[in-house]
């Protein structure tokens, strides 16, 4: 049985995969990496829903049955460009399992916190729904029967509910959908809750201090409108930090400069892209020895990725290489706590502590 089902399906989706949907779907590969990041764990949530109906777990089961052998063919239909045939097949279940309605509100809170549009988000959804079911029966031990879905589903919640983003709760929070996640929703939502009062009280605090120095030092009748001025710094700063924390993932921040960064034939801003999506994803789901081990070749992958791009950098002008620094940069902090929460785990510093270690040196090198 997976440790992390969610991580299992993400990892599946490798940077060419993600690459392979976006031009299907005509759609920038970072927005479509965004939305699988949403769409794995909104369906598996919707599956468990599911599953807890009377009938539901076994109508999953005689679904996942026919997806169970063919895992390798459907991911050879998305890697040979036979998106058509998959996407067909995923219409198919999401309307034979969600219902039309259910359907259009997952596509729906897909497409809002990724910024698609209701066709692309359903299409997406339509791909990914026979790679999920395809990852869940390969996941459950050989034991397809519907007590055996109900509790690989049922061990899963805890996994689901962190892995949903805080958006696609609050869109899917009044369909029932969620309803199966219970307290592992409630868990994550009020996370976030205490990040965001946390946020408010060390605002208010500074704020109310503000208010009283500016109030020994004002006059009565210049205070009203600082007042004013204070509370809407407050609250300025507040939005930042609960919409900042949102936005922030291993992905180019806002402002970096958007200039060709093409040399020697390759394009070295989509490539880093590609590298840091691939790391984000394999990093994500290593949680012990076994799947470190499974996750080498692909950060290995990326560490030749990385000495291709190394290989043309040189001839980048001065103003390339402000901009590569300036993309590279603001994803190492996150990107370096990723790296040590994998080492951290029993075992696996000895797998991949000369590989992580040769990966921080190139992206450093590059980022000088």
């Amino acid at each position: 049985m997976a440790s992390n089902l969610v991580s299992y399906i993400a990892q599946m989706l490798t940077p060419d995969m993600i690459a392979r949907i976006a031009s299907a779907l005509g759609l920038d590969s970072g927005k479509v990496q965004s939305a699988v990041g949403a769409a794995v764990p909104a369906v598996l949530a919707g599956l468990a829903g599911i599953a807890a109906q009377p009938g539901g777990a076994q109508r999953i089961a005689d679904t996942a049955k026919q997806q169970s052998g063919s895992l390798d063919n459907l991911m050879g239909m998305l890697a040979g460009g036979d998106q058509a045939s998959l996407t067909q097949n995923g219409s198919q279940i999401i309307s034979s399992l969600f219902g039309a309605k259910d359907g259009s509100a997952l596509a729906s809170a897909i497409g809002g916190v990724s910024g698609m549009d209701q066709r692309a988000s359903g299409s997406l959804l339509a791909t990914l729904t026979p790679l999920v079911m395809g990852g869940l029966a390969r996941q459950s031990g050989g034991d397809l029967s519907a007590n055996g879905i109900a509790g690989l589903l049922a061990s899963q919640k805890d996994n689901i509910a962190a892995a949903l983003p805080s958006g696609v709760r609050d869109l899917l929070g009044g369909t029932g959908l969620l309803g199966s996640l219970g307290a592992s929703a409630q868990a994550a939502a009020a996370s976030a809750s205490q990040a965001a009062r946390s946020a408010v009280a060390t605002a208010s605090t500074v704020g109310g201090a503000g208010q009283r120095a500016a109030a020994a030092t004002v006059p009565t009748s210049s205070r009203n409108w600082l007042y004013w001025v204070i509370a809407a710094l407050v609250l300025a700063g507040v939005l930042f930090y609960l919409f900042g924390r949102q936005s922030e993932q291993v992905a180019p921040q806002a402002g970096t400069p958007e200039q060709s960064l093409t040399a020697g034939g390759l394009d070295i801003g989509q490539q880093i892209k590609d590298s840091m999506a691939s790391l984000q994803t394999t990093l994500t789901g290593i949680t012990d020895a076994a799947s470190a081990t499974a996750a080498l070749p692909k950060l290995e992958d990326v560490s030749s990725q990385l000495d291709k791009v190394s290989g043309v950098a040189g001839q980048l002008s001065a103003g390339q290489k402000a901009a590569l620094t300036a993309l590279i940069t603001p994803m190492m902090s996150t990107l370096n706590g990723l790296f040590d929460k994998a080492l951290a785990i029993p075992g696996v510093s000895e797998i991949l502590k000369p590989t992580i270690d040769a990966l921080k040196t190139k992206l450093t090198a590059l980022s000088a």
